[in-house]
């Protein structure tokens, strides 16, 4: 029988294996327009989660959450940023930008740091505040040596870290509050789509059967990864989370560089690697911060 470590290591990991290759999906429909698809990834997600909640009885869950004004405000927020992330990705993605976006998905773990500190007013240890440092770095190598900031790599870590801290300030589930995000902003997506189809210039009727099932499948590809990350989140400790958590940035970076040939020259690679530095700085601080925090939790 398989321990739930294990099982929550498996989860875990084949959660950050389907946002890895994410950019495969995206890229079999990238002859729909971006807007459309995440239009279509909104709304889909949308049907899925409503179904899942149904299933699982938490409609009553999500009622109470709808109710507590101060979770809805920040589910409100949540959905924005979300909502902007995930049409930023899509767009990078389509526009041959899936090195750049990893990058901004290997920044994001710091950006959380920083937030925490802006927001939470948490205290940075020594191994983070080295962390931030070679991130910055990186970044400002890529900035001076091409003479622009790496806009979508630091847009995507600063939305993807916001919607994680507005998920933390928010007490309601995963799957409640993607629930409640969906349907927030699914009105706008469903006038963007009927719109679309009403013009001639929507994607049904214009793409092949098995990209229109692709579209549609879209809510599953945006809920499953999130389904099995939570259970994983349950059953494994944060630090081996955090470890898992660079998969998906790996996958996405090896996929720009050896399948869709974007560049990568050695400018990026020494950005890179103090971005690489940075986290394996990160992480071994946060596996110490653990290890320390359970040692005292012994004692007391």
């Amino acid at each position: 029988m398989i321990s739930r470590t294990k099982m929550g290591v498996i989860y875990a990991t084949l959660s950050y294996l389907l946002w890895g290759i994410l950019p495969l999906y995206w890229k079999a429909i990238n002859n729909v327009a971006p807007f459309e698809i995440l239009a279509n990834r909104i709304f889909w997600a949308f049907i899925f989660v409503g179904i899942l909640l149904m299933r699982n009885g938490q409609l009553k869950e999500l009622i109470e959450v709808i109710k507590n004004k101060r979770s809805l405000l920040f589910i409100s927020l949540s959905a924005a940023m979300v909502t902007v992330n995930w049409g930023l990705y899509i767009w990078a993605v389509n526009s041959n930008h899936i090195v750049e976006s990893s990058l901004g998905y290997y920044m994001n773990p710091l950006i959380v740091v920083f937030f925490g500190v802006i927001f939470l007013k948490e205290k940075l240890t020594k191994g983070q505040i080295a962390a931030l440092i070679l991130a910055t770095t990186g970044v400002l190598v890529l900035t001076f040596q091409y003479g622009k900031v790496p806009w979508i790599s630091i847009a995507l870590a600063v939305t993807f870290a916001l919607y994680g801290l507005l998920k933390k300030l928010t007490n309601a589930g995963s799957m409640v509050s993607l629930g409640i995000e969906t349907a927030l902003v699914t009105p706008f997506a469903l006038i963007y789509i009927i719109t679309r189809q009403i013009n001639g210039i929507g994607a049904f009727g214009n793409i092949t059967a098995f990209q229109t099932i692709l579209l549609v499948c879209s809510g599953i590809v945006t809920a499953t990864p999130l389904i099995l990350f939570a259970k994983g989140a349950k059953r494994i400790p944060l630090s081996t989370l955090g470890f898992i958590q660079y998969i998906s940035p790996t996958m996405s970076l090896l996929l720009g560089i050896f399948l869709f040939h974007e560049k990568f020259t050695i400018v990026h690679l020494i950005s890179f690697g103090f971005i690489w530095l940075s986290l394996l700085v990160y992480s071994i601080s946060e596996t110490k911060f653990v290890k320390k925090e359970k040692k005292g939790d012994i004692v007391s």
